[in-house]
């Protein structure tokens, strides 16, 4: 490890995070909050980039399925280099690249070419949060993980807090191009913030490239192998119904646009609490006991909202439907997330991480490109009780897509349990 790197984990007790270490969290934080500001803003604004770019909103899946398909590919080509470079310039070079796919986004004239520009994103993004993942797990003692973990995943609730919530604000103001403009020019500044307070990280690197044989017994492990399972499966759970959210609430239950800004705004402030407390949680309680409590909240939300039928819901409800669903992905996210930075030893940190991003990646396109086979739009009936201007369209097969998420759920809890339970038995093995 580095002489910065080793100062960083020496200075300060296993029970807190020093001054240093709070800053690299924060840093990393900055870099996760961009890359997933870039991730999710599509999602609520598909409907609108439906409309502007006049394809269909069934087709909307697609869009994340690209992007998540080139951040899986360029996640297991990452996995044969990263570990050959420092921490600290290859995520700014993933971040650079982010960058110029986002504005590519704001500049897509058609569908053909807005699919063209998130694989673009995407094959940046992946690398960039295997990366940052890395980072964390390089500098930050395991006892505390879980508060850092907590923290960089907080970018997700902040981005849904204060960032989809402006997107949306600028979209509905100024135009759909506009956030991918602001998300891109937010992504410049924060690069440059990266590259002057982030240290030196280069202890890891050994001199030796990555060979697919390495990358074949690193995989051959049955605690890597594990772990890849419970990623996928966390990830199809999630993102088989997570982009179709917004188009649902308006198209089939009458939602207004105008309002989704502030679901996503309750939810991100739920999540938030969900993964500042529930790291902490996670570090005294075990990833299994948080983990399932979350995903116990996510079946039966979904059970409730979106498998049974439903032809209209009050705004009000909306609002805590989305923040118990956020508050509870929040718990199941830095439950295994924090899992997994302790699978791999130091020296694979990089590479695990990338093939993590690959499988987190690979899975997320797979059951985002499923929902789209599951979901038909068609035309709506309406109703004598339908408010003003609620859209003549509506999906078809959001109980098939809620069905496969619930299936999925049921099986995260036993996976927890039983990776915990062997990076236990590892580590006391090796304190011996």
């Amino acid at each position: 490890m580095s002489s910065e790197a080793t100062a960083v984990m020496a200075q300060a007790p296993v029970t807190t995070l020093s001054s240093r270490q709070w800053g690299i969290v924060l840093v990393v934080a900055a870099l996760q909050f961009v890359n997933i500001l870039d991730f999710v803003i599509v999602m609520p604004i598909g409907p609108r980039l439906s409309t502007a770019l006049d394809f269909p909103a069934s087709h909307l899946p697609w869009m994340n399925g690209a992007y998540t398909a080139t951040a899986s590919l360029m996640g297991l080509l990452g996995a044969l280099f990263l570990d050959r470079f420092d921490r600290r310039k290859a995520v700014g070079v993933a971040v650079a690249g982010l960058v110029v796919g986002t504005a590519l986004c704001g500049l897509a004239n058609d569908f053909t070419m807005l699919l063209v520009a998130r694989s673009v994103a995407g094959a940046f993004g992946g690398p960039a949060t295997s990366l940052c993942f890395a980072i964390i797990a390089d500098t930050i003692p395991s006892e505390v993980r879980g508060k850092a973990m907590g923290t960089v995943m907080g970018a997700f609730s902040v981005a849904s807090v204060f960032g989809v919530p402006a997107g949306l604000w600028l979209a509905e103001h100024v135009g759909w191009r506009a956030p991918f403009f602001v998300v891109a020019a937010l992504g410049a500044v924060v690069l440059t913030g990266s590259i002057v307070l982030l240290p030196s990280l280069r202890g890891h690197i050994t001199g030796q490239r990555r060979s697919l044989g390495e990358l074949a017994s690193l995989v051959a492990e049955r605690d890597v192998q594990l772990s890849f399972l419970m990623t996928a499966i966390v990830m199809s759970a999630g993102f088989i119904l997570i982009p179709n959210i917004a188009s649902y609430l308006q198209f089939n239950l009458g939602v207004p646009e105008a309002h989704i800004k502030y679901a996503y705004l309750v939810g991100g402030l739920a999540s938030l609490v969900a993964t500042q407390g529930g790291g902490r949680l996670v570090d005294r309680l075990g990833s299994f006991r948080v983990g399932t409590v979350g995903t116990v909240l996510v079946t039966v939300l979904v059970f409730f909202f979106f498998f049974l039928p439903r032809e209209t819901m009050s705004s009000g409800v909306m609002l805590l439907v989305f923040a118990g669903f956020m508050l509870a992905q929040g718990l199941r996210n830095v439950s295994y997330n924090t899992l997994t930075t302790k699978v791999p030893d130091p020296a694979r940190r990089a590479t695990f991480q990338s093939l993590q991003s690959a499988v987190q990646h690979g899975a997320t396109a797979l059951a985002a490109f499923g929902s789209g086979l599951l979901l038909t739009e068609v035309a709506r009936t309406p109703l004598a009780t339908d408010a003003p201007g609620r859209p003549a369209r509506m999906l078809l097969g959001m109980d098939h897509v809620s069905l496969v998420s619930m299936g999925l759920s049921l099986l995260i809890p036993g996976l927890l349990l039983v990776v915990e339970r062997r990076v236990r038995a590892r580590q006391a093995t090796a304190a011996r």
